[in-house]
């Protein structure tokens, strides 16, 4: 069975815990889609970690992580996070990277700096990891899938071939000194040695995993509001963030995803530019920054300050429908616990026109939340692990949630680490 966890949000949700959570129950974890991005918190027995391309079951001996087709794969990043993580005491992970997969060149992270510099004030907010350039290659059709490194004449006649279309741009468009074809050659050398103990043909695997009945784990990536098709263009990242895709992603047959995971945070928060209806300033934003989670609410890759918000009802819902959501893990409510009241975004006011519906982008920047406040429980609720043990108001906060959002809470996280979480039937 094949089981997705993904954001209903802007990412940022908190699904590192989720995605651990689940991993310890499956035999396959596999990363299809997004790159060395974002990032994803984890808090166990070995510390706290911020994995960026790993799929979140490297901490357990007997499962699988593959890196699928669909990820943007940066190798001196892979190389370094997978140190990070022995060096804290976690046995060497058990990896496969798909023969497929697409690599992250040296100039893609040029290339992604390069255009923030020549936008400057109207620049996307990247994160500069080559995500926007590595896609773009890749739909062109002049991107190098990780096999190609084992055969050393093509290669070498693609880079020539390549080189001459990106020397052109940097020489003229970003004025930047140009590429040698054999330079790059000789580092793509040096990324097989490090890789080709794990590339296999993971479809394969995944097609006699599945037969086998194996529990397999999508990690998505991001959250819905940064999907290209669905989200908050052009403010999205270049992958799909969706569910969905990760039967594209993983290389496995999309009627076999069966659970979808949907993770909510009992607030919003985003890193980067983009729309943010319900986004808060100020102290206000600052003192929930501040509350939110153990390191407070700053990006995993980037270190930024999110931006803040209330929960928003129209986002999530959308976000949760476009995911085909059938349960949702509702992360961070214990950070809310420092409030008499809390605001939550119930509709969005377009024009004078109150709306229940996400619109699309070109309405979004006009959009005003309808705020109602519901009574806060004013205490401490960390690491409550039943419903009922709640106070009556964080209950009341967590059905309202669930009601607008149409679908069952199954999970409500009540604080960072893996076993502060209750289940409802």
């Amino acid at each position: 069975m094949v089981k997705a966890i993904v954001g209903a949000n802007w990412g940022d949700e908190g699904k590192g815990k989720i995605t651990d959570m689940f991993a310890a129950e499956s035999d396959i974890v596999i990363r299809f889609q997004g790159g060395a991005n974002a990032g994803h918190t984890i808090i166990n027995e070995y510390g706290k970690f911020a994995l960026h391309q790993l799929p979140s079951g490297v901490f357990h001996r007997n499962i699988t992580n593959i890196i699928g087709n669909g990820v943007a794969l940066n190798i001196p990043k892979l190389k370094a996070e997978i140190a990070h993580v022995v060096a804290g005491g976690v046995p060497t992970p058990n990896l496969m990277i798909s023969d497929r997969v697409q690599i992250v060149m040296p100039y893609h992270i040029l290339f992604d700096q390069y255009e923030e510099e020549r936008l400057g004030g109207k620049a996307f907010g990247s994160t500069k990891s080559g995500i926007a350039p590595f896609y773009s290659d890749k739909y062109a059709k002049i991107g190098f899938q990780i096999s190609e490194l084992f055969e050393e004449a093509a290669l070498m006649e693609k880079l020539i071939s390549v080189l001459t279309l990106k020397n052109t741009i940097l020489e003229y468009l970003y004025h930047k000194p140009t590429l040698d074809p054999q330079i790059l050659f000789d580092e793509l050398m040096e990324y097989r040695s490090f890789v080709e103990p794990f590339v296999e043909d993971t479809g394969a695997y995944l097609y006699q995993a599945i037969r086998e009945n194996k529990r397999i784990l999508l990690e998505g990536q991001l959250g819905s509001m940064k999907d290209p098709d669905h989200g908050i263009y052009p403010m999205v990242t270049s992958s799909s963030t969706l569910a969905g895709f990760g039967s594209v992603g993983a290389g496995i047959p999309p009627y076999e995803i069966r659970e979808i995971v949907a993770v909510v945070k009992a607030y919003s928060s985003a890193v980067g530019a983009g729309a943010f209806t319900s986004e808060i300033f100020g102290e206000e934003a600052d003192e929930l920054r501040r509350l939110g989670g153990d390191a407070g609410e700053f990006g995993a890759t980037t270190g930024r300050p999110r931006r803040m918000g209330w929960f928003d009802c129209v986002a999530s819902r959308y976000g949760c429908r476009i995911q085909g959501a059938t349960d949702v893990a509702l992360t961070a409510i214990d950070c809310l616990g420092y409030l008499e009241e809390i605001p939550v975004c119930v509709a969005y006011e377009i024009d004078g026109v109150i709306t229940h519906d996400f619109p699309n982008p070109t309405k979004l920047d006009k959009a005003k939340p309808v705020l109602k406040t519901l009574k806060g429980w004013k205490s401490n609720i960390r690491g409550i692990t039943s419903f009922e043990e709640l106070p009556k108001e964080a209950q009341d906060y967590v059905l309202f949630i669930e009601k607008e959002l149409g679908v069952k809470i199954s999970l409500v996280s009540t604080g960072p680490k893996r076993d502060e979480i209750m289940f409802r039937k």
